[in-house]
């Protein structure tokens, strides 16, 4: 194959199974492509290598990988997502008189691209361009907490995967468990692991696919909140603003 062709080939690809829901067999792909298997083969195995599609050895199938999830946020990122989140943030800063921000996911780590301080309030260490591990943070939970259980997997497959730090989860396992209780609460939560004496609530922000495509957090210091309830409120709000800016759909 010629660089051209090959290239055409690779976004076809991607193209094919972002518009699925579930990874799908190399057979299969090779003929909805029209494409021999081992010109197939060749193309996952090369899009592997750069986390663009990822292996699911045991069901044998292939799905789309970090690199390409990254690549449509990178789009959102650049510019459309925080003309369109700014003012959200700032009415919510506004509303509740604390720090808040906007982050997106960078494989294992989350990537903060707006930062709102409120008057009086502290700095904080998650600044625009920022990058901090996800299990250690509430934006970062939030935005795990969205994806696909096979996804999660795959960024944190062993327990050096995971990131030590304050109460955030030390294992896959415990990552696995606050999940799916930050699934069934709605958001989720951070309490001075990134700093102590701050603590975060944070909501993922959900695209037109129905993936995360950004987290809305609040940090406030400890002392001065005694019942996040009356934030997750307008923190919920917040996030749903957005999602529908966005295309997307409110959970």
């Amino acid at each position: 194959m010629s660089n051209a062709p090959a290239a055409s080939h690779a976004l076809r690809l991607l193209s094919h199974l972002a518009g699925r829901v579930e990874p799908l067999p190399a057979s299969a792909i090779a003929r909805a492509l029209d494409l021999p298997r081992s010109t197939t083969y060749h193309l996952l195995a090369a899009l592997a290598e750069q986390s663009y599609v990822i292996h699911y050895a045991e069901d044998r199938r292939w799905g789309l990988g970090v690199a390409a999830f990254e690549l449509a946020s990178g789009y959102q990122r650049q510019d459309p997502l925080q003309r369109l989140a700014r003012p959200v943030i700032q009415r919510l800063v506004d509303e509740t008189t604390h720090n808040a921000h906007l982050a997106v996911l960078h494989g294992r780590d989350v990537l903060y691209v707006i930062e709102e301080r409120a008057p009086g309030r502290p700095l904080l260490v998650s600044d625009v361009g920022v990058r901090l591990p996800a299990p250690t943070t509430a934006s970062g939970l939030a935005l795990l907490a969205a994806l696909p259980g096979r996804q999660v997997t795959a960024l944190f497959p062993g327990v050096s995967s995971v990131v030590r730090g304050g109460d955030s989860p030390a294992t896959p396992s415990a990552l696995r468990r606050e999940l799916v209780a930050i699934r069934r609460r709605g958001h989720a939560v951070e309490a001075g692991t990134v700093t102590p004496g701050l603590s975060s609530v944070a909501v993922a922000v959900r695209d037109r696919a129905d993936q995360p495509l950004a987290a809305i957090a609040l940090t406030y210091p400890d002392e001065a909140v005694t019942d996040t309830a009356a934030l997750l409120t307008p923190l919920r709000r917040a996030a749903g603003a957005l999602t529908r800016q966005v295309g997307g759909r409110q959970t």
